[in-house]
């Protein structure tokens, strides 16, 4: 039976909440647009720092090691917070990603750019990570629905913004202020949080160690998983030796993981959150999402570049009615999850409105103007927002306050697992399709690099050319959509099993307290 603190938080906690909340919020987006504008700005700014540093051959570790370094820490992060209390730990990722950003911005090769990368990679996994989590501790899930719209804009900023602003940097600042440029914005939330933000303190119980075999085996898992997926079908083929063997050491590895992690005394990620069935299909939501939003982020504006004939340089901008109908969806499902405490409905309709917008995306052709594709992101975006937060929400409100870091932690990872099988899975698809489509019309000399082109590189190609390069990226394009809206088939149906769990009321919750009356009893029980 679930047991219930006896001492309620501090007064001056509970008083302090309305007056430093909003300064709070604003200092964690902050840190939200540090980890998801930096990627997108150092985009743009690759060509020119290949220009300058040389190293082309490997270009790509520079995203890898990022990338990798982030997924990797992002359940340790979640833990260390719940283990010795999320202020100090936020604090000391969003130190490292700076330290990181300045020493990336001071590289002079190649290589110490990609180590470089892969710290602020590191510090890069607690951001995601700490916000959320501060978010569940500051506000309660009942109140928490207001507070997406907010959320789902920074994303859309990032998105929309990180080429535009990128690109202005590398051509008047140089390349270096594209990692230069996270320092300021650091300092400010790093201010505006160590001042502000007061959360209860937690005390490590005695005796608990932390799990450095669970930490090992779960990041060698992670690492391994990441690097087929990224590699896989572009560095090396799918059935090659190299793949083969990640595959089996990563599969090996998570194995290993959940044998040592029934067996530690305080897991790096607790087995027992599973047990909640809306944590569990939250985190297949959150995947299945992941795996849809960012293959649809990376073939959206490849099809209106190659196809439609939009300039790369406002790829940001294609995307534009896609992120607007997230946004305002996620606002509105945010307020009317505040007033009413329901949430079942999203997620259905979301997986509803995703399908539709995938299956219509997929119908796109060379004749597909852009008012009609810009009315089939819009509905994909609307799917999107009913899901990106209540995600979040939902899995949040199905555990212990104790565990509310490895739950967000958990959450993030799955999505970007989600995200990295999207995009490997449908870039595969897509790559064949196109070089099988350009080898029908004759055009097969022109495959190898065919995913490259770019709308200024096809004016010069002669019409014939031309034409059967961009039927090839629509047939590509059609293959890799109609695959993501197989996958949210899949979200839409598990959806119907999530249990309308009541959300826990206003407040700041106390300490160590359990979910609230209508928490199901597996996750609330205390030992």
């Amino acid at each position: 039976m679930a047991t219930t603190e006896k001492h309620s938080a501090p007064a001056e906690e509970k008083a302090d909440q309305p007056r430093s909340v909003r300064v709070v919020l604003l200092a964690l987006m902050i840190a939200m647009l540090l980890a998801m504008l930096d990627n997108m700005i150092i985009g743009t700014a690759m060509p020119t720092i290949v220009g300058e540093l040389g190293g082309l051959e490997h270009l790509s570790w520079v995203v890898t090691a990022y990338t990798l370094a982030t997924a990797a820490s992002t359940p340790i992060w979640g833990k260390l917070g719940d283990m010795f209390g999320r202020k100090g730990v936020f604090l000391t990722s969003i130190v490292i990603f700076l330290i990181g950003s300045a020493l990336s911005g001071m590289a002079q090769d190649m290589g110490q750019l990609i180590g470089f990368r892969a710290v602020q990679g590191l510090g890069a996994g607690g951001l995601m990570v700490g916000v959320m989590a501060i978010i569940g501790d500051l506000i309660p899930p009942r109140d928490r629905g207001k507070y997406q719209g907010m959320m789902a804009g920074i994303m859309a900023l990032a998105m929309i913004g990180g080429p535009l602003v990128g690109g202005t940097i590398t051509d008047h600042w140089g390349w270096r202020w594209s990692f230069y440029i996270n320092l300021p914005l650091g300092a400010v939330a790093l201010a505006m949080l160590a001042t502000v933000l007061h959360l209860p303190r937690k005390e490590r119980a005695a005796g608990t160690r932390i799990d450095f075999a669970g930490a090992v085996l779960l990041t060698v898992g992670i690492t391994a998983i990441v690097l087929v997926t990224t590699w896989g079908g572009t560095e090396y083929a799918w059935g090659s030796l190299n793949i083969i063997g990640l595959s089996v050491a990563g599969v090996a590895a998570l194995a290993a993981f959940l044998f040592v992690e029934t067996r530690a005394s305080d897991p790096i990620m607790p087995l027992h959150i599973f047990r909640s069935r809306n944590f569990t299909l939250m985190s297949v939501i959150g995947f299945l999402t992941g795996f849809v939003m960012f293959g649809a982020v990376l073939f959206l504006p490849l099809f209106q570049q190659s196809v439609q004939g939009a300039s790369a340089t406002n790829s940001g901008l294609l995307l534009l009615p896609m992120l607007l109908s997230m946004m305002v969806v996620s606002m509105i499902a945010g307020r009317v999850t505040t007033s009413s405490g329901k949430y079942k409905i999203f997620p259905i309709v979301g997986g509803a409105f995703m399908t539709a917008g995938l299956y219509l995306l997929s119908t796109m052709d060379t004749d597909t103007t852009r008012f009609a594709s810009g009315v089939y992101m819009a509905v994909l975006g609307a799917g999107m927002g009913f899901l990106m937060q209540i995600t979040m929400l939902v899995a949040q409100n199905s555990v212990e306050m104790k565990d509310m870091g490895v739950a967000s932690s958990s959450t993030t990872l799955f999505r970007t697992l989600g995200s990295s099988f999207g995009v490997a899975i449908m870039g595969a698809l897509f790559n064949h399709q196109v070089q099988n489509e350009m080898a029908a019309r004759g055009s097969g000399a022109a495959t190898a690099r065919s995913a490259q082109l770019d709308a200024a590189s096809l004016a010069k190609l002669p019409e014939a050319l031309r034409e059967a390069y961009q039927h090839a990226v629509a047939a590509g394009t059609h293959s890799a959509f109609l695959v993501g809206a197989s996958v949210s088939v899949l979200g839409f149906v598990l959806a119907f099993f999530v249990k309308e769990v009541a959300l826990r009321g206003t407040g700041l919750p106390k300490k160590d307290e359990a979910p609230g009356a209508g928490a199901e009893p597996k996750t609330v029980e205390t030992v």
